[in-house]
């Protein structure tokens, strides 16, 4: 199976940022592509560098949008992983993941669990925890274990939603440098990234698929400077193994190929899930073992 991930810039206004994308999913869909990630909040900026509620009212195109990405799904008989800001009432918003099946239908959302609170990146201000818990998405492509961002670097959500039956994790993500940081502590951290999440794909034994932001993005209320997104979208194997990843600067299409017999090879092999103690486990559900 054919997947693509989208790596995309902001273009300064939402209605250029969309037209953008659409044309990458036409453009991905034309050259095969079954499964099309796009990045995390991916209509807008990433707007959570500083606290503002205006930025709530991004959010009270809720339904439209799922009306608009559904359209986009179908026209492109691509199953489609959005990143939307979700409006449940006032006062009470989700940073969520909505796929939509090759029809148009809504094939399942996930709220984002793990919401951090970082200069930079507050999204606690705008995000209410997901109350849907860590399940996986069935889909005509496979099942699919969505998270978002910072959900990526806990080990216990890429778990779940493996024992779950997720068949392959995908993370929809907006993470990047400060300018002000040397370049090898910049280095660092884009490591530390990979390797976490290269990780969960070895212990669990499925595909891992992270689509990020790429550009810089100076902070509409002049609080931060700005972040200088990565990029390095990536797939990899159930052995951790890169596939595809993009660079650092440049927006690009990513496509990789998923092949779900593999993870039954490595699986084979590698049998993790067998040989886990879940007797002794008792102590994760813990905050911190005094």
């Amino acid at each position: 199976m054919k997947v693509a991930l989208v790596q995309k810039k902001y273009y300064g206004n939402t209605e250029t940022t969309i037209e953008k994308t659409v044309e990458d999913i036409k453009k991905a869909s034309l050259n095969g592509a079954e499964l099309i990630v796009l990045q995390e909040l991916h209509q807008n900026e990433y707007f959570c560098q500083s606290e503002d509620t205006k930025f709530f009212d991004y959010a009270g195109s809720w339904e439209e949008d799922i009306t608009f990405w559904s359209t986009v799904a179908k026209a492109n008989r691509v199953v489609l992983v959005t990143s939307l800001f979700e409006k449940r009432t006032a006062g009470l918003y989700h940073n969520t993941a909505v796929v939509f099946e090759k029809d148009g239908t809504v094939a399942g959302k996930y709220r984002k669990m793990h919401i951090p609170d970082d200069p930079g990146f507050y999204e606690k201000f705008y995000f209410t925890p997901g109350d849907l818990g860590f399940e996986p998405i069935q889909t005509s492509v496979g099942k699919l274990g969505v998270l978002v961002c910072w959900d990526q670097w806990y080990p216990e959500a890429a778990r779940i939603m493996t024992l779950r039956g997720a068949e392959m994790l995908i993370y929809p993500t907006a993470i990047g440098w400060f300018d002000g940081d040397n370049e090898a502590e910049k280095q660092r951290q884009l490591d530390s990234w990979i390797t976490i999440q290269r990780s969960h794909a070895i212990a669990n034994g499925v595909p891992v698929l992270s689509c990020n932001r790429v550009g810089f993005e100076a902070d509409s209320a002049g609080v931060m400077h700005g972040i200088r997104f990565w990029g390095n979208s990536f797939v990899c194997d159930p052995q951790g193994s890169l596939i595809a990843q993009a660079g650092s600067v440049d927006e690009t299409i990513l496509y990789a190929d998923i092949d779900h017999k593999r993870t039954k090879e490595v699986r084979d092999i590698w049998p993790f899930l067998r040989d886990r103690r879940i007797e002794a486990y008792g102590n994760l559900l813990k905050r911190y073992c005094d």
